[in-house]
C-alpha cells in the first residue's frame, strides 16, 4: 500500500511539473515562449494559451486528493488525448524523433500514475 502510495506521487508529481507548472510559468513569466511549441506545428496563438490553462486545471484535478473520481477519469483521458495528439502533430509535421518521443514519455508516466491511482482506490473500497 505505501509503495504504491509512493509511486502514484512520483509519478503524479511528475506529471504536475512537467504539464502543469513549467506551462503556467513560461506563460505568466515568458509569455513570447507559451507559443514556441504550437506555432512551428501550424497551430494559432489562442490554441497554446487554452491548451495551457487545460493542462493545468487537468493536473490540479489529479493530484488534488478530493478530486470527485468522475473529473479526474475526464483529466486524465483530456492528458491522454493531449499528448497522443501532441506525438500525432510532431510525426505529421516535423518528423523530429526526440519531439515524438517526449509526449510518449509524459503518457508513459501519465499511465503510471493513473494505474497506482487506481490500485490505491480499489484498496479503499476492500
Amino acid at each position: 500500500m505505501k509503495r504504491n502510495k509512493i509511486i502514484f506521487w512520483i509519478a503524479t508529481a511528475i506529471l504536475v511539473l512537467w504539464e502543469g507548472v513549467m506551462p503556467l510559468a513560461t506563460l505568466i513569466f515568458s509569455p513570447q515562449y507559451a507559443t514556441v511549441g504550437t506555432r512551428p506545428l501550424g497551430y494559432p496563438d489562442y490554441f497554446a494559451y487554452s491548451l495551457i490553462i487545460c493542462k493545468v486545471l487537468g493536473v490540479f484535478a489529479i493530484a488534488y486528493p478530493k478530486t470527485p473520481a468522475t473529473l479526474r477519469e475526464w483529466a486524465y483521458a483530456g492528458l491522454t488525448f493531449n499528448l497522443l495528439f501532441a506525438f500525432i502533430s510532431h510525426a505529421c509535421v516535423d518528423k523530429n524523433a526526440l519531439f515524438m518521443l517526449l509526449p510518449l514519455i509524459i503518457l508513459g508516466i501519465l499511465a503510471v500514475s493513473y494505474r497506482y491511482k487506481r490500485k490505491l482506490h480499489q484498496h479503499q473500497l476492500t
